[in-house]
This record gives structure tokens, C-alpha cells and sequence, in this order.
């Protein structure tokens, strides 16, 4: 049976960079960002490759590594997403990859979505469902 929890994680650090742009204002970008809670009880990290419209707007791709406690276990986990970001709004789905549980999460499987506003920062909203192993 899936459990679903609400994590809220802080953004502690995002760096990004453009590594290709064109001439009609479109862009290629990576970024690595670090992820806290407030209550220590999750942390993570993601790395995302990016691709902005002339508009701004984006889409983009991403492998996260979440560190965390469910139900008095701990371990980490690997989740493979993709997001947008239409100018206000971001959204990001990703589910967790086959295999990548370490210590008490060994054999997790689930999925997490997340939609977050200028309003939400300096956190990112994050529901995970999840079974465990």
C-alpha cells in the first residue's frame, strides 16, 4: 500500500549557469542545488539540466538524491523527474529508480511530485509517495 508524506525542503543553495546560449535568446543550463529541512529530518541534492524559451519559461530534467527518515528508517534514495516552469509556476514528477535505496530504504519504490511559486521559496513542496521494501 503507498503512504504519502509532505516534505517541505529548503533550498540552501542553487547554482546555475548557462553552458549554451542561442541567438534567439533560448538557453541550455545546469544547475546543482542543495536541499534542508527545517526539522533535520530530510536533506537532498539535485542536478538538472535546463532548457529556457526566448520567454523564459523552461523544461528540464533531473536526477535527485533525498536523504531522509520515513516511518523511523533511514537511508537515501535516488529519484529520476522532469519539470516546467511556465513563469510563475514550477512542477516537477520524478520516481524513485530501481535499485538506489541505501541503509533502512534498501527496496523503497515510489514517485514525488512537487509545484512550487515565488511564494513557496526559499522551500520546494515535495509529496512523496512511497512503499517500502
Amino acid at each position: 500500500m503507498t503512504t504519502t508524506t509532505e516534505l517541505k525542503l529548503k533550498i540552501l543553495s542553487w547554482d546555475e549557469a548557462p553552458y549554451r546560449e542561442l541567438p534567439d535568446g533560448a538557453k541550455f543550463a545546469r544547475a546543482t542545488v542543495v536541499l534542508g529541512a527545517d526539522a533535520g529530518d530530510a536533506a537532498g541534492t539535485f542536478e538538472s539540466l535546463l532548457f529556457y524559451r526566448p520567454d523564459g519559461t523552461s523544461r528540464f530534467v533531473c536526477l535527485m538524491q533525498l536523504d531522509n527518515v520515513i516511518e523511523g528508517r533511514s537511508g537515501s534514495f535516488v529519484l529520476e523527474g522532469r519539470g516546467s516552469y511556465d513563469g510563475t509556476t514550477a512542477e516537477l514528477v520524478a520516481a524513485v529508480v530501481e535499485g538506489s535505496g541505501t541503509g533502512d530504504l534498501v527496496g523503497v519504490t515510489g514517485t514525488v511530485s512537487s509545484t512550487s511559486t515565488h511564494a513557496d521559496y526559499p522551500y520546494m513542496p515535495i509529496s512523496l509517495g512511497y512503499e517500502l521494501g
